[in-house]
Protein backbone atom coordinates (compact mmCIF):
# COMPACT_ATOMS: atom_id res chain seq x y z
CA UNK A 1 0.00 0.00 0.00
CA UNK A 2 2.42 2.46 1.21
CA UNK A 3 4.93 1.39 -1.47
CA UNK A 4 2.58 1.85 -4.39
CA UNK A 5 1.99 5.18 -3.49
CA UNK A 6 5.77 5.97 -2.77
CA UNK A 7 6.43 4.64 -6.35
CA UNK A 8 3.68 6.80 -7.79
CA UNK A 9 5.51 9.48 -5.78
CA UNK A 10 8.85 8.44 -7.57
CA UNK A 11 7.55 8.11 -10.97
CA UNK A 12 5.74 11.36 -11.09
CA UNK A 13 8.15 13.72 -9.17
CA UNK A 14 9.45 17.13 -10.58
CA UNK A 15 7.13 16.21 -14.13
CA UNK A 16 4.95 18.08 -15.18
CA UNK A 17 1.21 17.69 -15.20
CA UNK A 18 1.10 16.40 -18.79
CA UNK A 19 4.57 14.67 -18.49
CA UNK A 20 3.54 12.67 -15.42
CA UNK A 21 -0.25 11.52 -16.79
CA UNK A 22 1.97 10.07 -19.68
CA UNK A 23 4.45 8.07 -17.00
CA UNK A 24 1.49 6.64 -15.23
CA UNK A 25 -0.16 5.40 -18.47
CA UNK A 26 2.92 4.00 -19.72
CA UNK A 27 3.60 1.86 -16.22
CA UNK A 28 0.15 1.00 -15.41
CA UNK A 29 -1.48 0.45 -18.56
CA UNK A 30 -5.11 -0.18 -18.80
CA UNK A 31 -4.77 0.58 -15.28
CA UNK A 32 -5.09 4.68 -15.07
CA UNK A 33 -8.39 6.31 -14.84
CA UNK A 34 -9.73 10.01 -14.87
CA UNK A 35 -13.14 10.94 -13.09
CA UNK A 36 -14.33 14.06 -15.18
CA UNK A 37 -17.40 16.34 -13.66
CA UNK A 38 -16.87 19.07 -16.61
CA UNK A 39 -15.52 21.28 -14.61
CA UNK A 40 -12.78 23.96 -15.42
CA UNK A 41 -9.47 21.53 -13.70
CA UNK A 42 -11.32 18.65 -14.79
CA UNK A 43 -11.22 20.19 -18.58
CA UNK A 44 -7.74 20.83 -18.37
CA UNK A 45 -6.98 17.45 -17.62
CA UNK A 46 -9.00 15.91 -20.30
CA UNK A 47 -7.35 18.09 -22.74
CA UNK A 48 -3.58 16.92 -21.49
CA UNK A 49 -4.91 13.04 -21.60
CA UNK A 50 -6.73 13.64 -24.96
CA UNK A 51 -4.24 15.40 -26.98
CA UNK A 52 -1.53 12.89 -26.02
CA UNK A 53 -3.68 10.19 -26.85
CA UNK A 54 -2.81 8.73 -23.31
CA UNK A 55 -4.08 5.44 -22.50
CA UNK A 56 -6.57 6.97 -19.69
CA UNK A 57 -10.16 6.06 -19.77
CA UNK A 58 -11.96 9.23 -19.03
CA UNK A 59 -15.31 8.70 -17.21
CA UNK A 60 -18.08 10.70 -15.52
CA UNK A 61 -20.57 10.22 -13.17
CA UNK A 62 -24.25 10.81 -14.73
CA UNK A 63 -26.40 11.37 -11.45
CA UNK A 64 -29.55 12.30 -13.39
CA UNK A 65 -29.52 15.97 -11.71
CA UNK A 66 -26.56 17.61 -13.93
CA UNK A 67 -27.25 21.44 -15.16
CA UNK A 68 -28.29 21.41 -18.65
CA UNK A 69 -25.16 23.93 -18.98
CA UNK A 70 -23.14 20.40 -17.45
CA UNK A 71 -24.70 18.26 -20.47
CA UNK A 72 -23.55 20.96 -23.01
CA UNK A 73 -20.34 21.36 -21.74
CA UNK A 74 -20.18 17.67 -22.15
CA UNK A 75 -21.27 17.37 -25.69
CA UNK A 76 -18.61 19.90 -26.43
CA UNK A 77 -15.96 17.83 -25.34
CA UNK A 78 -17.06 15.13 -27.35
CA UNK A 79 -16.93 16.91 -30.23
CA UNK A 80 -13.79 18.88 -29.76
CA UNK A 81 -11.49 15.54 -29.12
CA UNK A 82 -13.39 13.03 -30.59
CA UNK A 83 -12.91 10.63 -27.47
CA UNK A 84 -15.42 8.39 -25.55
CA UNK A 85 -15.83 9.80 -21.87
CA UNK A 86 -17.49 7.08 -20.48
CA UNK A 87 -21.22 7.55 -18.14
CA UNK A 88 -21.97 5.46 -15.16
CA UNK A 89 -24.91 6.03 -13.67
CA UNK A 90 -27.24 5.36 -10.43
CA UNK A 91 -28.48 1.34 -9.97
CA UNK A 92 -32.09 1.54 -10.71
CA UNK A 93 -33.49 -0.49 -8.19
CA UNK A 94 -31.34 1.76 -5.26
CA UNK A 95 -32.37 5.16 -7.05
CA UNK A 96 -36.01 3.78 -7.21
CA UNK A 97 -36.55 2.58 -4.06
CA UNK A 98 -35.18 5.94 -2.42
CA UNK A 99 -37.53 8.19 -4.57
CA UNK A 100 -40.45 5.73 -3.85
CA UNK A 101 -39.96 5.95 -0.11
CA UNK A 102 -39.02 9.61 0.47
CA UNK A 103 -39.62 11.55 -2.56
CA UNK A 104 -37.79 13.22 -5.31
CA UNK A 105 -36.04 16.00 -2.58
CA UNK A 106 -35.35 14.03 0.37
CA UNK A 107 -31.83 15.42 0.34
CA UNK A 108 -33.33 18.51 1.36
CA UNK A 109 -35.33 17.22 4.64
CA UNK A 110 -31.45 15.60 6.65
CA UNK A 111 -27.90 15.59 6.58
CA UNK A 112 -28.59 11.66 6.72
CA UNK A 113 -31.08 11.46 3.83
CA UNK A 114 -28.73 14.06 1.18
CA UNK A 115 -25.70 11.46 1.82
CA UNK A 116 -28.15 9.06 1.28
CA UNK A 117 -28.85 10.60 -2.35
CA UNK A 118 -24.88 11.09 -2.70
CA UNK A 119 -24.06 7.61 -2.52
CA UNK A 120 -26.53 6.39 -4.48
CA UNK A 121 -25.95 8.36 -7.80
CA UNK A 122 -22.06 8.82 -7.02
CA UNK A 123 -20.38 6.96 -4.78
CA UNK A 124 -21.58 3.18 -5.76
CA UNK A 125 -21.24 4.33 -9.27
CA UNK A 126 -17.56 5.42 -8.76
CA UNK A 127 -16.66 2.26 -7.29
CA UNK A 128 -17.75 0.54 -10.12
CA UNK A 129 -15.83 3.05 -12.67
CA UNK A 130 -12.75 2.48 -10.19
CA UNK A 131 -12.98 -1.54 -9.69
CA UNK A 132 -9.96 -3.01 -11.53
CA UNK A 133 -8.00 0.19 -12.04
CA UNK A 134 -4.83 1.02 -9.99
CA UNK A 135 -4.49 5.00 -10.35
CA UNK A 136 -7.05 7.53 -9.84
CA UNK A 137 -6.77 10.66 -11.62
CA UNK A 138 -8.70 13.78 -10.22
CA UNK A 139 -8.97 17.66 -10.93
CA UNK A 140 -7.91 18.48 -7.32
CA UNK A 141 -6.20 21.86 -6.62
CA UNK A 142 -5.24 22.68 -2.82
CA UNK A 143 -6.79 26.15 -2.43
CA UNK A 144 -10.41 24.47 -3.18
CA UNK A 145 -11.36 24.08 0.24
CA UNK A 146 -9.35 23.89 3.73
CA UNK A 147 -10.13 20.37 4.17
CA UNK A 148 -8.22 19.43 0.92
CA UNK A 149 -5.50 21.99 1.76
CA UNK A 150 -4.28 18.80 4.51
CA UNK A 151 -3.94 16.62 1.18
CA UNK A 152 -0.94 15.55 -0.89
CA UNK A 153 -0.87 15.38 -4.79
CA UNK A 154 -0.30 11.39 -4.16
CA UNK A 155 -2.61 9.48 -2.18
CA UNK A 156 -3.49 6.29 -0.83
CA UNK A 157 -7.65 5.70 -0.83
CA UNK A 158 -7.97 3.20 1.63
CA UNK A 159 -11.98 2.72 0.18
CA UNK A 160 -11.08 2.16 -3.03
CA UNK A 161 -7.73 0.16 -2.45
CA UNK A 162 -6.08 2.34 -5.18
CA UNK A 163 -3.36 5.19 -5.65
CA UNK A 164 -5.23 9.09 -6.79
CA UNK A 165 -3.12 11.43 -8.43
CA UNK A 166 -4.13 15.10 -8.77
CA UNK A 167 -1.33 15.99 -11.26
CA UNK A 168 -2.58 19.77 -11.19
CA UNK A 169 -2.72 20.04 -7.08
CA UNK A 170 -0.48 23.17 -6.80
CA UNK A 171 -1.82 25.54 -9.48
CA UNK A 172 -4.08 28.37 -8.99
CA UNK A 173 -7.14 29.12 -10.39
CA UNK A 174 -5.56 32.12 -12.78
CA UNK A 175 -3.09 29.20 -14.06
CA UNK A 176 -6.19 26.73 -14.61
CA UNK A 177 -8.52 29.81 -16.63
CA UNK A 178 -4.73 30.40 -18.21
CA UNK A 179 -4.34 27.12 -19.74
CA UNK A 180 -8.10 26.88 -20.86
CA UNK A 181 -7.77 30.44 -22.56
CA UNK A 182 -4.94 29.48 -24.19
CA UNK A 183 -6.11 26.23 -25.73
CA UNK A 184 -9.53 27.75 -26.46
CA UNK A 185 -11.17 24.77 -23.99
CA UNK A 186 -15.40 24.09 -23.78
CA UNK A 187 -15.96 25.11 -20.39
CA UNK A 188 -18.75 24.96 -18.17
CA UNK A 189 -21.04 28.44 -18.62
CA UNK A 190 -21.74 28.06 -15.71
CA UNK A 191 -18.58 29.35 -14.47
CA UNK A 192 -18.73 32.60 -15.47
CA UNK A 193 -22.13 32.89 -13.64
CA UNK A 194 -20.50 32.68 -10.02
CA UNK A 195 -20.54 28.61 -9.63
CA UNK A 196 -16.60 27.75 -8.94
CA UNK A 197 -17.65 24.31 -8.17
CA UNK A 198 -20.56 22.64 -9.75
CA UNK A 199 -22.33 19.15 -9.12
CA UNK A 200 -26.31 18.16 -9.11
CA UNK A 201 -28.58 21.31 -9.86
CA UNK A 202 -30.66 21.18 -6.64
CA UNK A 203 -27.75 21.11 -4.88
CA UNK A 204 -25.30 23.97 -6.54
CA UNK A 205 -25.82 27.52 -6.08
CA UNK A 206 -23.35 30.55 -7.18
CA UNK A 207 -21.81 31.74 -4.60
CA UNK A 208 -21.18 35.72 -3.99
CA UNK A 209 -17.68 37.36 -3.99
CA UNK A 210 -15.88 36.47 -1.18
CA UNK A 211 -17.41 33.18 -0.25
CA UNK A 212 -15.41 30.37 0.13
CA UNK A 213 -15.22 28.27 -2.94
CA UNK A 214 -17.29 25.31 -1.80
CA UNK A 215 -20.05 27.42 -0.15
CA UNK A 216 -22.33 27.08 -3.22
CA UNK A 217 -22.70 23.25 -2.55
CA UNK A 218 -25.48 21.58 -0.03
CA UNK A 219 -26.04 25.40 1.07
CA UNK A 220 -28.85 24.89 3.68
CA UNK A 221 -26.65 22.38 5.69
CA UNK A 222 -24.56 24.19 8.76
CA UNK A 223 -21.69 22.25 8.39
CA UNK A 224 -17.55 23.41 7.60
CA UNK A 225 -16.49 20.25 5.34
CA UNK A 226 -18.84 20.48 1.95
CA UNK A 227 -17.95 17.10 1.12
CA UNK A 228 -19.96 14.31 -0.37
CA UNK A 229 -17.71 11.94 -0.16
CA UNK A 230 -15.91 10.95 -3.09
CA UNK A 231 -12.77 12.80 -1.68
CA UNK A 232 -13.62 13.05 1.63
CA UNK A 233 -10.34 12.97 3.73
CA UNK A 234 -9.61 13.44 7.40
CA UNK A 235 -8.02 16.09 8.86
CA UNK A 236 -3.91 15.71 9.99
CA UNK A 237 -2.80 16.54 13.14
Amino acid sequence: MDLFSEEVKLLTAGLAPAQALAALADRFPGKVIFSTSFGWEDQVISHMIFENNLAIKVFTLETGRLFPETYYTWNRTMERFGKPIYAYYPQNDLLEQMVSAKGPSSFYESVENRKECCYIRKIEPLKRALQGNDVWITGIRAEQSANRQFMENVEWDESNNMVKFHPIFDWTLEEVKGYIKQYNIPYNPLHDKGFPSIGCMPCTRAVAEGEDFRAGRWWWEDQSKKECGLHEVAKQD
